[in-house]
């Protein structure tokens, strides 16, 4: 099997895909990972949806709702960051945004004079340092390899750091069995109680909802579609009957139902 993912070779996406796939390209935006599965040039796409201490990944959710894609499978790894350069003398640290963000305590605790640079990726800051030795880069310790020093190790702001990924197949993959489930719903309405009864659908049933999370529509302004996880399989009666709920409630809108799903660790 062949999967696309963040590129370069050696980011967090990297290792993630490379747990479900024995071959893995590389792509440089999550949207056009998503968008090569949806158009059949990959059986696996892997895109962050989620992290411990930053949040979501706006540009997955965005994409998610964009094209018609099936997720398969989410995969759960713990991120451990280390500072990585040619040496202690360095002016400028690169890494991928959220690594700059995940790392902000330690960075402004024992290098607060170092100009932050945001690259596509962990890797590119990696390789960035390799190229010049006035630049540290953020990632995994696995990442030094013989050319860089490991000046610290575990820098994250916090030791339960952890990113969520999904793997990303063609529609026609989608599936009803497993323990999650996810869908995005575009209510195409603004009225009081809206949220609410989105929400009672599944509480009426008992389903605990894992993640709810609103996205601009890009229609207008003001206008919200919202990303729902729900700790339920599509092929139990009561996930029916709430997403029949939703799909009554987004009548004048739309529900994309993603598929049903397993969780794995990876570390």
């Amino acid at each position: 099997m062949k999967a696309v993912t963040l590129g370069p070779a050696g980011t967090y996406s990297h290792r993630a895909a490379s747990a479900v796939a024995d071959e893995v390209e590389f792509r440089e935006s999550v949207t056009a990972i998503i968008e090569s599965v949806a158009e059949g040039a990959y059986e696996r796409g892997v895109v962050p949806i989620e992290n411990s201490i930053e949040g979501s990944v706006t540009e997955s959710l965005d994409a998610l709702a964009e094209y018609e894609v099936a997720v398969t499978q989410e995969i759960v790894t713990p991120i451990r960051h280390a500072l990585l350069a040619q040496g202690p003398d360095f002016s400028t640290v690169a890494s991928h945004s959220q690594a700059l963000a995940q790392c902000r305590a330690y960075l402004e605790s024992e290098y607060p004079d170092v100009a932050l640079e945001a690259v596509a990726s962990t890797a590119r800051g990696v390789q960035r340092a390799r190229d010049d030795a006035s630049v540290a880069g953020i990632g995994h310790p696995d990442n030094a390899g013989d050319t860089l020093d490991i000046l610290a190790e575990d820098i994250q702001d916090r030791s339960s750091n952890a990113t969520r990924f999904l793997v990303i197949a063609p529609k026609s993959e989608r599936s009803d069995a497993g323990g999650k489930s996810s869908i995005v719903v575009y209510p195409n309405a603004n009225y009081p109680g809206l949220l609410l009864e989105l929400l009672e659908a599944f509480a009426e049933r008992d389903i605990n909802l894992s993640r709810i999370e609103s996205r601009p529509s890009g229609n207008r302004l003001g206008d919200y579609l919202f990303h729902i996880d729900f700790e339920a399989g599509l092929y139990e009666s009561r996930a029916q009957e709430a997403v029949a709920d939703v799909e009554g409630i987004a009548e004048k809108g739309w529900v994309r139902k993603l598929g049903s799903y397993d969780s794995r660790h990876v570390v």
